[in-house]
């Protein structure tokens, strides 16, 4: 009797939803705990770039060049199409529901229910963790890499300042650089919005500066004929490719996180989200048509492609110049890192999904300085004790989840309510759909024979009829602000992608998936059901349109 009175609640709780509140008010606060508006456009389109553009741009360029040859231009440009898509879905969420924190944890929690919610920011929350800690380790080796130019200075730094020291137990690396820097990024976010956005700003336009020189200067350095042929291993090369260039542009989300702070939401949320991807996607693609244009695309280095390349020209200054870049670009994506952790544990706070103390403010900074702090002795530990690069074959599972989740809210929020069966058929299609990435994906990457593309057409036209079903049978409302455009078809190409690349991952981050989505469920039994305030008062209200102008 206990048993299933205890499961009556547990699903109960757990389909809950955050109702949108009926204030026009854009954010209040009885408490005096509401962070400050200090963010314009321009700002959100600067945090957007800084964090989706690190080191990898100067490596994962010529890494996928390496295998594409000239045609990781077009990897980057399928990858930076599907972004796009997914920041069309986020776009629209961030200018319905502009009001605080949350980003996909927020929308599915508004459009879904409070147990895939909790599901969101526990996956997309062990990316960030382990994410950070890795940016920080990386970031330590760079800077140990600008002193070593000092001649009396190489070969005389320990590995374990900056490099991190070899694996005891295959695991334990000591870096005793990475820590520290992780303590100043997190003093400057504590101290405030203002001081943050300062370093972002410095740290993105520098970064953003030296990558155009690099194509400048790359450019008069190219070579046409190196540009022939430009799909040496074919089509299925350049996709595969466009598999792992999808994961350089991962951070365009973040300015969603950001709504809290943002002056005026609704309006500039979508800029900073889209404006932000653009950028990079023409960023990327210049660096790509620079380094393959200036090296035969398999002469290219492993470890420092862009480098290497301008070293053989002579141009060995560029490759300072890259350094630098390097480092900025990590600072900036690691900064905005725990920037978006610490807004997730104040959201989850303030919901009851976590201890009240991740929903305290400072009252002069506005800050949410114990989420801050938390966020930062994770990374601390992490960076300064582990070689997290032996888990970095599960990442981005988070990544891919929360993206198909909130392209799936893009589809329920515009749902009429009033047809509860059609909902129902609806999320069953939506499934469907996901089923139909994950097959697909699987098969893409385990089939070596040319059958392959004979049998990917099955889950490929039962995806499309599951599309056609929730364009022709669901009912659609137009919503006032921005809007995705092609809805349902663009949430459901990006449900689609987003699962295929989901199987293109370790086998190990499928694992990862289902462990934690266990441990997830377990800890909102014991905890998040209990303690969980959807729809508390004192808290917060959600900016909504007046109803005469909804009409």
């Amino acid at each position: 009797m206990r048993g299933s009175s205890f499961l009556s609640q547990f699903a109960s709780s757990a389909l809950r939803t955050k109702p949108l509140g009926k204030s026009s008010d854009v954010l209040r606060s009885n408490s005096g705990q509401g962070l400050v508006r200090r963010l314009g456009p321009f700002d959100l389109v600067l945090l957007g770039i800084g964090a989706s553009i690190g080191a990898g741009i100067f490596v994962v360029t010529g890494t996928v060049a390496r295998d594409a040859g000239p045609g990781v231009t077009i990897s980057f440009l399928l990858a930076g199409a599907s972004c796009v898509l997914n920041a069309l879905c986020y776009a629209e969420l961030a200018s319905r529901i502009p009001a605080v924190v949350g980003g996909a944890y927020l929308y599915s929690y508004t459009a879904f229910n409070e147990l895939t919610a909790f599901l969101v920011f526990t996956h997309m929350m062990l990316d960030y963790h382990i994410g950070a800690a890795s940016i920080a380790r990386s970031l330590a080796s760079y800077v140990i890499n600008i002193f070593e130019l000092i001649p009396s200075v190489k070969d005389n730094i320990p590995n374990w300042v900056g490099h991190g020291s070899d694996d005891i137990f295959g695991f334990i690396s000591i870096n005793l650089l990475a820590p520290i820097l992780l303590v100043i990024l997190t003093i400057i976010l504590c101290r405030g919005v203002g001081e943050s956005t300062l370093v972002n700003t410095i740290m993105t336009i520098t970064k953003v500066i030296i990558v155009l020189v690099v194509i400048i200067v790359g450019a008069f350095e190219v070579d046409a004929s190196n540009w022939s042929p430009f799909a040496p291993n074919g089509f299925k090369s350049m996709l595969t490719g466009a598999t792992v260039a999808y994961f350089a542009y991962v951070g365009f989300d973040a300015v969603a996180n950001s709504a809290e702070e943002s002056k005026s939401p609704q309006r500039d949320l979508p800029i900073g989200i889209i404006g932000s991807l653009l950028v990079c996607v023409v960023l990327y693609i210049g660096v790509c048509l620079v380094i393959t244009g200036m090296v035969p695309y398999n002469l290219l280095g492993e470890d420092a492609p862009l480098a290497e390349a301008f070293k053989s020209k002579g141009l060995n200054f560029v490759s300072v110049l890259i350094s630098i870049g390097a480092i900025a670009g990590l600072t900036t994506t690691l900064l905005v890192g725990l920037y978006v952790q610490s807004r997730l544990y104040l959201g989850l706070g303030r919901d009851g999904l976590l201890p009240a103390v991740f929903a305290k403010v400072h009252p002069t900074r506005h800050t949410p300085v114990y989420s801050q702090i938390w966020v930062g002795i994770v990374a601390f530990i992490l960076a300064g004790l582990l070689n997290v690069s032996v888990l970095s074959h599960i990442l981005s599972v988070g990544s891919l989840a929360g993206y198909s989740v909130v392209a799936a809210c893009v589809m329920k929020l515009r749902w009429d309510d009033s047809q509860v069966s059609k909902r129902t058929e609806g999320i069953m299609c939506i499934t469907v759909i996901a089923c139909c990435g994950f097959v697909a994906g699987i098969l893409y990457r385990y089939c070596v024979s040319s059958l392959v593309y004979i049998f990917l057409v099955l889950p490929v036209a039962i995806a499309i009829f599951a599309a056609a079903a929730l364009q022709f049978r669901q009912v659609y409302r137009d919503l006032p602000g921005f809007s995705c455009p092609w809805v349902p078809i663009v949430p459901a190409v990006c449900i689609f992608f987003n699962i295929f690349l989901f199987a293109q991952l370790h086998y190990e981050a499928w694992v990862r998936f289902v462990v934690l989505s266990i441990v997830a469920v377990f800890v909102y039994a014991f905890y998040g059901q209990y303690n969980a305030n959807p729809a508390s008062d004192d808290i917060i209200y959600y900016h909504r349109v007046p109803e005469a102008v909804a009409e």
